[in-house]
């Protein structure tokens, strides 16, 4: 309990400094969202109405200290302001009707990633210099080389443009209703399949590797010899002994990715036209809009912090080792 609440301290601490940098650096950019918009209303605005929206989303001529006090306060209420570029819909709107679609783009792949790479890893590990440890790594790494937005582009090229077997955009057709219904399920399936199938080619090489080198490790300690002796089957010393504890790091590594799978997405977002959190961030950035720019980030913050908490609890409860520091 010291440990969790000592851990819980510090997350508080980086969630606190997290929403400082959030009021502050949007500040520092160039542009001011309000005269953008002044300038596209063509000067039709009144001085009044300027002020008005200055005020409303805290850009007003107040000293910076009461804007930050009032942004923290409005941020613990669940008050993230109002969208510009989608004036006048709450930023807490716009983020939640996204979330979810990054949320199935980001989890899906992260879980396939996740659980074929360390099987991999494991088999490779355990069969190590044969046919898979000499071929997968190397290819693997050699395609998770390649940046998201280029493998993107290629497999939308190949597969929707020139083969036509998915479709090019959005995460599903235009004209359906969403429902939880066969149709739009499998609709949103196939739309789902080449923007996953890029980010699991990336990643999926760091999964079997990290799982590889840490089974090779595992492996040469005196239980994997000593359940041996006892003459215990192969496949239950890989999977009971040497992969449960060669695990450990990849628990760690699961609870970081699983908060980056919030803004991990942007730019196959982008190629695909996906709607999700990385697709809006850019067109928050490409419209000044501060206050969605602010939820995005500070959504993608608690994400991070969060899930690294829960990886806390669960890493207390594997390894005993942990509970006595």
């Amino acid at each position: 309990m010291r440990l969790i609440l000592r851990n819980l301290g510090f997350y508080l601490l980086a969630f606190w400094a997290s929403i400082t940098l959030n009021f502050v650096l949007p500040r520092f950019m160039p542009g001011d969202p309000v005269s953008r918009m002044f300038a596209q209303a063509q000067g039709t605005m009144q001085p009044d109405q300027i002020a008005q929206l200055r005020k409303l989303f805290g850009l007003d001529d107040r000293p910076l200290w009461e804007q930050y006090v009032s942004y923290v306060k409005s941020v613990f209420t669940g008050d993230l302001g109002i969208s510009i570029t989608r004036f006048p819909t709450p930023v807490s709107d716009v983020i939640g009707s996204q979330i979810g679609w990054t949320l199935l783009l980001g989890g899906t792949a992260l879980v396939i990633a996740a659980v074929v790479g360390n099987l991999l890893g494991i088999v490779a590990a355990w069969r190590r210099g044969g046919a898979l440890d000499s071929a997968f790594p190397p290819l693997l790494i050699f395609v998770g080389s390649f940046p998201y937005f280029w493998l993107a582009m290629g497999a939308l090229y190949l597969f929707g443009v020139s083969l036509g077997w998915f479709p090019l955009r959005h995460a599903y057709d235009v004209g359906l209703t969403p429902g939880f219904n066969g149709e739009f399920l499998s609709n949103v399936a196939t739309h789902l399949v080449l923007p996953a199938l890029t980010i699991v080619l990336v990643s999926i090489g760091g999964w079997m590797l990290g799982m590889r080198n840490t089974m090779i490790a595992t492996t040469a300690e005196d239980y994997i010899t000593m359940a041996e002796a006892k003459g215990l089957r192969p496949s239950r010393i890989m999977l009971r002994y040497a992969a449960r504890n060669a695990l450990l790091p990849s628990v760690t590594n699961f609870g970081m990715a699983l908060g980056f799978v919030v803004g991990g997405a942007l730019l196959t977002e982008v190629v695909f036209a996906y709607p999700g959190i990385g697709y809006q961030l850019l067109m928050a950035v490409q419209g000044l809009d501060y206050p969605l720019m602010q939820g995005i980030f500070l959504t993608i913050t608690a994400a991070v912090l969060l899930a690294n908490f829960l990886v806390d609890l669960v890493y207390v409860r594997l390894d005993p080792r942990v509970r006595v520091r």
